[in-house]
C-alpha cells in the first residue's frame, strides 16, 4: 500500500504495511526500541542521544498518551511537553525507522486537538503506527474522527499488522466497549481476525504486540487490564520472541511470562498514582518542578538470553 500524493512513506521504505501506515510521525517522551538478531531492544532517549545506538540494526520509538487538550493543573499545556519531546527525538543522531503510538493522542477526540498532533506529528518527520485510547474515541461518530485520520486501510475500529525485518507487529485495539470497572475489550471478531493473522507464522518469528491498555492484569479495580486478553495470549504463546507494549496507566511497569514481556509507557501528559495509591486513578498533581521527572524516559535494555528487558527509568528532568 502506498499514501496517495506522499511518497515519502511509500514501499521504498521497507515496510509490508499490510493496510496500515499513516505517512505522518508522532513523537513524545517514551521507549526507544531497536531490534538486534530478531529480538527487541530497548532504551531511553537520553542514552540514544548520548552513545546514537551503535551496532543496531533498527530502531523504533514508542511513545503514548499525549492528551492533546488536557490543561489542567496536573500539566496546563500538554503540548508544550509533548514539544518538547519531539525536539529530543529530532536530536537523535540515528533516525529511528518508525514509531508506534499506544494511544490517547487526544484528550476529547475534538479535531483542534488532532490538529494540534498533526501539525507536530509532521514536524518529527518520522512514519508512525496507532492505536486509538478511550480518549480517541469520545466523538459522536463512535471514533469516526480518529479512524478518518489514523485508520486507512485498518480493520474494524482499528486493529492491523505488519511486518519489518522479519517482526511481524500487530496493532490491536482494546478501548471499545469497555467491560465493568473500564477493563479493555477484544472482542470476538477481533480475536478471530488476530488467530488468523498469526496463524501461517513460523514460530521463530519475533512479535510485538501493541495496544493501549495493557494486556495484563495490573490493577483491575480501576480498570487496568484486558477482560478477554487470555484468548488473544493462547494465540501467542507458541512464539518464542513476543514483546507487547500498552500505555494507560502513565508508568513504566513490566511483567514476564514465559516468552511473554509485557512492557508499559508514559505520558507525555502528566502522571497518574501507582496501583491502589490513590482513591481513582487519574491526572495526578505533582510539586512544581517535579512534573518532568513523572513524564521522563524509560531506558529498556535487553538482556542476552530468554531473560525479560530490564526498565531503567531515565526522566526527562532530575
Amino acid at each position: 500500500m502506498s499514501i496517495p500524493g506522499d511518497r515519502s512513506c511509500a514501499d521504498a521504505d521497507g515496510i509490508d504495511r499490510r493496510g496500515f501506515l499513516e505517512c505522518m510521525s508522532w513523537a513524545g517522551t517514551g521507549v526507544l526500541w531497536t531490534l538486534a538478531g530478531g529480538l527487541p531492544q530497548a532504551m531511553g532517549l537520553s542514552r540514544a542521544l548520548a552513545d546514537g545506538a551503535p551496532g543496531r540494526p533498527f530502531t523504533f520509538l514508542q511513545i503514548s498518551d499525549s492528551h492533546v487538550g488536557f490543561d489542567k493543573p496536573a500539566n496546563p499545556d500538554a503540548l508544550g511537553t509533548l514539544r518538547e519531546a519531539i525536539f529530543r527525538i529530532k536530536a537523535l543522531p540515528v533516525r529511528p525507522d518508525f514509531m508506534i503510538h499506544t494511544g490517547d493522542i487526544s484528550h476529547l477526540s475534538k479535531d483542534s486537538e488532532f490538529d494540534d498532533a498533526d501539525q507536530l506529528i509532521r514536524d518529527a518527520g518520522i512514519p508512525v503506527f496507532y492505536v486509538p485510547g478511550e480518549h480517541d474515541l469520545l466523538d459522536d461518530g463512535q471514533g469516526k474522527a480518529y479512524l478518518d485520520r489514523y485508520g486507512k486501510g485498518s480493520r474494524g475500529a482499528g486493529w492491523t499488522s505488519f511486518d519489518y525485518n522479519g517482526v511481524h507487529y500487530i496493532a490491536l485495539v482494546n478501548v471499545v466497549n469497555l467491560k465493568g470497572g473500564g477493563l479493555g475489550n477484544l472482542g470476538a471478531e477481533q480475536l478471530e481476525w488476530l488467530e488468523n493473522d498469526v496463524a501461517g507464522l513460523a514460530s521463530s518469528t519475533p512479535i510485538v504486540v501493541f495496544a493501549h491498555i495493557p494486556l495484563w492484569t495490573v490493577y483491575p479495580d480501576w480498570g487496568w487490564g484486558t477482560a478477554d486478553a487470555a484468548q488473544a495470549l493462547v494465540y501467542l504463546k507458541r512464539f518464542g520472541s513476543v514483546t507487547v507494549l500498552n500505555g494507560h496507566i502513565h508508568q513504566v511497569m513490566q511483567k514476564v511470562e514465559g516468552n511473554l514481556a509485557f512492557h508499559t509507557a508514559r505520558s507525555t501528559a502528566f502522571a497518574q498514582p501507582a496501583p491502589g495509591a490513590a482513591p481513582s486513578p487519574g491526572p495526578m498533581k505533582v510539586p512544581a518542578g517535579e512534573l518532568r521527572k513523572m513524564l521522563g524516559i524509560a531506558t529498556v535494555d535487553f538482556v542476552s538470553g530468554s531473560e525479560p528487558l530490564a526498565i531503567i527509568d531515565r526522566p526527562l528532568a532530575g
